[in-house]
């Protein structure tokens, strides 16, 4: 371990409609009145944090032929909020969920580069892929898409944008009153690409940005997600939360870096966390166990057993134990949305299930909390400002991304509490330093391109 200590990097996740939101709890707020963003944002720049991050969903999920019971508000455009809040903070990180099956480059891209030039150089993409057919329903190329496709295409997506982000070097616009010439370089933003699934050609209209593109995010915990996010991306969202899991995810995806001729330094990992504090250890537990059977109501335990077993649950008791039957494996999955499990899949976690019931004495809405929870940390302020930190330091993580679980005051305690034992532990900024997201996550700033990209790649 080296003498000086690593900086922690911090995020915050608004709390859309999940297992980890608690919207019945009295404190909580909407989850879609603008109010409720600019909050948690204004919370998230006062205690110095690297970026503000939302999730998206294409469409809502549908569990029997009724809406998921956890998806009922939804979530506004990801872009409209967004730049909305570009206007109420100054600092922080704008980071989003943008789809790479369902959308274009040119739009994508001239989407972002509108975003980073409103918040001067603070924006963030989260590059992700769909491939169900259901999602696809809500767009002209339903289901296109094979499942095993859709690394490749979101590969070929992001150099079709980064090919439009860099037809601009940056240095074209005079704007010289004196002689009228706007331009230096009459052809700005010309492009041609033609690779793969893209052949796209002509001028893109956005001049470059203050980051040069956005920063790029990767969710995804499989191999072509490692690949891709040591391949491409700036930082990648994780849920591996446990130390050991997260040692071991750390290692495996830097030591990815290498063969890009990128180093350790050039990518970010960060897992999504939740946390709950008390003034006393035991009062963190209380609460800690209060929010999780907020989280897991009956019918929402029965709803996250009816996906393993495929089959309707709903006269089951959820404080009584897991079904007898076996999953349904030949049906129709019950659950639309959201990607599903192989019948395999199901008899091994059904089996899995059952063991860890049978040995914790847990009824089946009790299982739900024990296999479903996050990876939390509980405990006091000056427990979790540690525990943290201890995370960081063993190389499982470079820092957080928080989901608090109220709407849309849950990160203000921890903004009050934990972040200034943070400071005083010298492990994370008091200022911001920089301007950019860039400067705020430690990464170098992008070389302009040489002669712009108005080259065609191979097909």
């Amino acid at each position: 371990m080296s003498s000086t200590p690593k900086q922690i990097h911090l995020a915050a996740h608004f709390p859309g409609v999940n297992n980890t939101t608690v919207w019945s709890d009295p404190a909580a707020g909407s989850q879609i009145d603008f109010s409720s963003f600019v909050h948690l944002a204004r919370t998230a720049e006062r205690a110095k944090f690297d970026f503000l991050f939302l999730a998206e969903g294409l469409r809502l999920r549908e569990q029997g032929g009724k809406i998921h019971d956890l998806d009922v508000v939804g979530r506004p455009d990801t872009f409209t909020v967004l730049a909305a809040l570009a206007a109420v903070t100054d600092r922080l990180g704008l980071a989003g969920t943008i789809n790479s099956t369902f959308n274009e480059p040119y739009e994508v891209a001239r989407q972002f580069a509108s975003l980073d030039h409103l918040s001067a150089g603070r924006a963030a993409w989260n590059v992700v892929t769909s491939w169900d057919e259901f999602t696809g329903e809500n767009f002209r190329r339903g289901g296109f898409l094979a499942r095993e496709d859709r690394y490749e295409r979101a590969d070929q997506f992001l150099t079709a944008v980064k090919v439009l982000l860099d037809s601009w070097r940056g240095d074209e616009i005079a704007a010289d009153k004196e002689s009228g010439t706007f331009l230096r370089d009459p052809d700005a933003g010309r492009f041609a690409h033609r690779a793969g699934q893209f052949d796209i050609g002509g001028r893109f209209n956005v001049p470059r940005s203050p980051q040069g593109r956005p920063v790029i995010f990767q969710a995804g915990d499989s191999e072509q997600g490692r690949e891709f996010a040591a391949s491409a991306a700036d930082a990648i969202f994780t849920r591996h939360g446990t130390l050991e899991a997260g040692k071991a995810f750390y290692a495996d995806v830097k030591g990815r870096l290498g063969r890009y001729g990128r180093s350790r330094d050039e990518l970010l990992i960060l897992p999504g966390i939740t946390f709950v504090l008390g003034d006393t250890p035991a009062e963190a537990e209380e609460r800690a166990r209060l929010v999780r059977r907020q989280q897991v109501s009956g019918p929402t335990a029965i709803t996250f057993v009816e996906r393993v077993w495929n089959r309707d649950l709903s006269d089951h008791d959820p404080d009584g134990p897991l079904p007898e039957s076996e999953p349904l494996l030949d049906a129709d999955p019950i659950v639309r949305g959201r990607a599903d499990s192989s019948g395999q899949d199901r008899l091994a976690t059904a089996a899995h299930w059952r063991a860890v019931a049978e040995e914790k004495k847990l009824s089946l809405r009790e299982l739900v909390i024990e296999v479903t929870g996050r990876q939390s940390f509980v405990g006091t302020p000056q427990q979790v400002a540690r525990a943290l930190d201890d995370f960081v330091q063993a190389d499982a993580s470079d820092g957080f991304i928080l989901a608090p679980h109220l709407t849309p005051g849950g990160l203000d305690e921890f903004a009050d509490t934990v972040v200034p034992l943070l400071q005083e532990r010298g492990v994370f900024r008091t200022e911001y330093a920089g301007e950019t997201l860039r400067d705020h996550l430690g990464l170098p700033p992008l070389a302009r391109p040489a002669g712009g990209a108005r080259t065609e790649a191979a097909s």
